[in-house]
């Protein structure tokens, strides 16, 4: 879709050597500008008057003010060497910039932030918008890798100060600036769409999971009250039953560390750890881990209320804080896997969970006695196979129209990605104003 939209869009009538690799052809009347011309470089220390300045970040979002009041991350003890930050500045990341998510921003706010950064204001006679857009888009594939220097992948001032942008006339810059502001905000608003409705498609799924597992396929069915709140009622011929009824906790340790180290994830539950990182344990670190083997239930203590079991499809070891269990041959795991995943599941094990902290957070753990007094639903385990095909087919589906939606998002993502690149290199001329 990009390209082609794009292939729409006029060129310019003349084009020129840069003289950059990378970039190719510029439009004949673009100037190649260094950027002493463009930046003054700001270094004004808050020092002992931080409190009187809001804190500002570097995010992927763009410059952001951080929450006093509800801190999140870390901060240090005090904020001397911070330096200000006017409307209208721009922040540079100019060390490890290959590793840094975001190494521009562009602040709307008066404020302070961290001394590491450099704080530059643009000379007048250039597009603040403009520039923004030219170095947002030299951050995306990191293009400016050529001026790395160091471990660390630092760009001096120096270096900065000698690189020449490639800038058009200044009404050019604003026109450019104005209609990536009009188009990228329509993309993100149809981004935001398509979130909405993957989310309900989200929700959907979750209503027909729990309704299943609690409550049958067969809405005619006579039902019973199941004598526990949450629950409600249930179909005639299902119980309510402890789980401890059902999951006997199993604590068999290896004594070599030598098993495949398996780590739990909230998607795709129990895999291999070396596929989810790049940093391998010894097997020396491994010893006194907890064995696992096919079909048993794996529980995060920690973690419980958000849903995150698994199923082992092969032998292996698992952290020993967590919990692990045999599962009775009267039930279908995976139809406890789905159960234990719903919200109605999670706000139980919330709520016997132990410990320091609230909510999912803190240090509260599920321990084996309270997970084992929660009851929940049990129905025969025909039944339980029969809701869970029954899931499954209703879920492809729904997945199937996230996925799709998902694509349209990444599609999206990268139509506004190659506009922004052939905008501010001079690749499409633009003609209108937004």
């Amino acid at each position: 879709m990009s390209n082609t939209v794009i292939e729409q869009i006029p060129k310019y009538d003349s084009y020129k050597e840069s003289g950059v690799e990378w970039l190719g052809e510029i439009p004949e009347h673009w100037s190649l500008t260094p950027n002493k011309r463009i930046f003054n470089l700001k270094k004004k220390l808050v020092g002992k008057r931080s409190s009187e300045y809001d804190l500002l970040s570097l995010t992927l979002k763009g410059i952001i003010k951080r929450d006093m009041d509800n801190p999140e991350g870390k901060f240090p003890a005090e904020f001397d060497t911070y330096q200000e930050v006017s409307s209208g500045d721009f922040v540079f990341c100019l060390f490890d910039v290959e590793e840094t998510p975001r190494t521009v921003g562009l602040s709307k706010f008066d404020g302070m932030i961290t001394g590491a950064y450099t704080v530059f204001n643009p000379s007048e006679q250039y597009s603040r918008e403009f520039l923004y857009y030219f170095y947002l888009n030299l951050d995306t594939d990191k293009k400016l890798k050529p001026l790395y220097k160091g471990l660390r992948n630092t760009i001096s001032k120096e270096v900065f100060f000698s690189f020449k942008a490639f800038v058009p006339p200044i009404n050019e810059q604003v026109k450019i600036a104005k209609y990536l502001d009009r188009t990228t905000a329509q993309i993100d608003e149809a981004i935001v769409i398509k979130q909405k409705q993957i989310e309900l498609l989200k929700e959907c799924k979750q209503i027909i999971i729990q309704q299943a597992v609690t409550q049958g396929l067969n809405p005619d069915s006579p039902m019973k009250d199941s004598g526990v709140d949450w629950i409600g009622t249930i179909p005639e011929h299902w119980e309510a039953i402890k789980l401890k009824h059902l999951f006997k906790e199993t604590t068999s340790r290896t004594k070599t560390g030598e098993e495949t180290l398996l780590s739990l994830r909230m998607e795709r539950g129990l895999v291999p750890h070396n596929e989810v990182s790049d940093k391998p344990i010894s097997a020396e670190n491994l010893i006194d881990y907890k064995m696992v083997e096919p079909g048993q239930m794996v529980m995060n203590r920690m973690r419980a209320a958000i849903g995150i079991f698994g199923i082992p499809s092969q032998a292996g070891l698992v952290s020993p804080d967590y919990a692990v269990y045999n599962v009775s041959q009267e039930i279908v795991a995976e139809f406890y896997l789905l159960l234990f995943k719903t919200q109605i599941m999670g706000t139980q094990f919330r709520l016997a969970s132990k410990g320091m902290g609230t909510g999912s957070s803190g240090f509260m753990r599920l321990y084996n006695e309270n997970f084992g007094n929660i009851k929940v639903p049990f129905a025969p385990s025909v039944e339980q196979k029969e809701i869970l095909e029954k899931i499954e087919k209703e879920s492809s589906k729904l997945n199937r129209a996230i996925d799709n939606l998902n694509l349209s998002i990444d599609k999206l993502k990268e139509y506004k990605t190659t506009l922004i690149n052939s905008a501010v290199t001079g690749k499409i001329k633009v003609t209108e104003l937004a």
